[in-house]
């Protein structure tokens, strides 16, 4: 992705990413549904041979509108931007999604963003997007403003899974909450992957046998507690396979804040200060607490069996899963 583009400013635009086609939407999770979405973008680029751009919002609007609710994030920007790149968009906008941008109307988010500020050729979109002052706009309104305006628009049904399910952020959302890492992987298309700083903690782990990397990911992840089989990726791009365990450790620290501690198998290294991505393959158990810390090893020593025993068989499940976790 050498030219990959992130933009959050309007003005900012290189000439070059004017009169593309741009695919709009939160995209949280990027996942399959929106990898249809996404894909006819691309397609419908290289036809015309334009820019492929992918519009989105910065926080997601649910953080505005509600923002006392914690929200369950599937792909950070970082992560988010990361993964449109991987499938050959030339661009990422990412608006700042403030009230005053809430409030223009929709006829006002179409001048002004898709037209003066894009000069948009081609728009593809979701059955579900709405926008401008209280979601006036809608998949139809967009349609007729083209034809108007003078730019393409293509709206795409709901994408279904192979059980007729509609594939969602939230329904991935509830089967990671649930623990469901492998059933999630196939809705997303890739394994699910959280980024963060190895940070260094009271290395109990370490005098037990199992040093770990440990990685805060923020309340509002919602990722089940439990102890999973993972891979690794440091910062310098090497893939480890591990066992982490997802929690509060309630055999020795119930009260911390939750932690991502990984064991890495078959590594001596220090992954202290480096951004880690690690990705769930699969879910062991759920968190216990033991009556003494020889129990605790015993069953790590279970679990490290467990982990190695899946992680030999893995596949990569599509391109972003091969440049995720491969």
């Amino acid at each position: 992705m050498p030219d990959f583009a992130r933009v959050s400013d309007l003005p900012q635009l290189p000439a070059r990413l004017r009169g593309g086609v741009v695919a709009i939407g939160n995209f949280d999770g990027v996942h399959r549904g929106h990898q249809v979405v996404l894909q006819r973008a691309l397609d419908e680029a290289k036809a015309i041979g334009a820019p492929a751009l992918a519009l989105t919002f910065e926080p997601h609007p649910r953080q505005l509108f509600r923002p006392d609710i914690p929200l369950f994030r599937l792909t950070p920007p970082d992560l988010k931007a990361r993964l449109i790149g991987t499938l050959g968009f030339d661009a990422i906008v990412e608006l700042p999604f403030t009230r005053a941008f809430a409030a223009q109307t929709a006829e006002e988010f179409i001048d002004r963003v898709l037209i003066e500020g894009l000069g948009i050729r081609h728009v593809i979109t979701g059955f579900d997007f709405h926008f401008g002052k209280d979601r006036r706009g809608g998949p139809a309104f967009l349609m007729e403003a083209g034809r108007e305006r003078g730019f393409r628009g293509t709206l795409l049904d709901a994408f279904r899974d192979e059980g007729a399910e509609v594939i969602s952020s939230s329904r991935i959302r509830d089967l990671l909450c649930e623990g469901d890492v492998a059933q999630s992987a196939g809705l997303l298309g890739y394994r699910y992957t959280v980024e963060g700083v190895v940070s260094r903690g009271k290395q109990l782990g370490r005098t037990l046998g199992y040093p770990t990397a440990n990685m805060a990911l923020g309340e509002d992840n919602g990722l089940k507690h439990g102890i999973y089989a993972v891979r690794l990726r440091d910062g310098s791009g090497a893939l480890r396979d591990g066992v982490a365990s997802f929690g509060r450790r309630p055999t020795v620290d119930e009260a911390g804040e939750p932690l991502l501690e990984t064991f890495v198998f078959d590594y001596s290294g220090d992954l202290y200060g480096q951004t880690c991505a690690v990705s769930f393959f699969g879910f062991l158990r759920g968190e216990e607490k033991f009556s003494s810390l020889d129990d605790l090893v015993v069953q790590i020593h279970r679990d490290e069996e467990e982990a190695r025993a899946l992680m030999s068989g893995v596949r990569p499940l599509g391109p972003l899963d091969l440049s995720l976790a491969f």
